[in-house]
């Protein structure tokens, strides 16, 4: 059985994925933190130099992003692929200057005001979980913390764009969304849908950019659908 590589997102831990790798039985699932390097490439590299053979790889937001660069740099290793609440495109300019001030807030001390008043508002669909989904958010993002977040920031914001190497891959393919994503809305999904013509693209309702805790269940399903095709 092919093993599972998940990639979480941008100040998150294994805890992103809730209890989903524990259901999949005999199934190998290595979980792949994106925390000691400052660029996608050597993030993807250092996965890739501790990974199996051949595995299937899904990562969601940053981890999406750092999955594409894996695919990149190693396609024959990659059986199948899922891509959740990511974006295949290079940073925009109005994204890439707000970078620095909010590493120059973690790293003097003010990461959790960071994290509150610029990131997590833009996260979650609204629904009753909203509570305990942002208390996990902050609660990932402060054990990790200021250093880990100064280096991923930079990594996202000097991304490249791997509209290329999606069109290249013909495996099994999923993309997923949750409907109220505004960090990364429908049309870039879309797209990446369109540039793998062989994927399956689902929206997950009543979630935003984290339905693996916001609506586990469907989003869950969805995965061991992409994971058995």
């Amino acid at each position: 059985m092919t093993p599972l590589l998940l990639i979480p997102g941008m100040m998150c831990d294994a805890r992103l994925w809730g209890d989903w790798p524990a259901r999949l039985a005999r199934r190998m699932v290595i979980h792949a933190p994106c925390t000691e390097h400052e660029t996608v490439a050597e993030i993807a590299a250092s996965i890739l130099a501790e990974a199996p053979p051949r595995f299937a790889l899904a990562g969601l937001s940053m981890g999406g992003i750092v999955a594409m660069e894996i695919l990149r740099q190693a396609p024959e290793r990659v059986e199948r692929l899922a891509l959740l609440d990511t974006n295949p495109f290079a940073e925009s300019e109005t994204i890439r200057a707000r970078r620095q001030p909010q590493i120059d807030r973690a790293l003097s001390g003010d990461l959790a005001s960071v994290m509150r008043d610029e990131m997590k508002p833009h996260y979650l669909a609204p629904g009753p979980r909203n509570a305990i989904v942002l208390d996990l958010c902050m609660d990932m993002a402060l054990h990790l913390g200021p250093e880990i977040f100064a280096r991923q920031s930079r990594a996202l914001r000097d991304r490249p764009d791997q509209a290329e190497t999606l069109a290249r891959f013909t495996g099994p393919a999923l993309v997923l969304m949750g409907r109220h994503d505004r960090l990364c809305p429908l049309e870039r999904h879309e797209a990446m849908h369109r540039m793998m013509p062989q994927s399956r693209l689902v929206i997950i309702e009543e979630a935003g950019h984290l339905p693996t805790l916001e609506q586990p269940e469907p989003t869950f399903d969805a995965l061991h659908t992409w994971l058995e095709a």
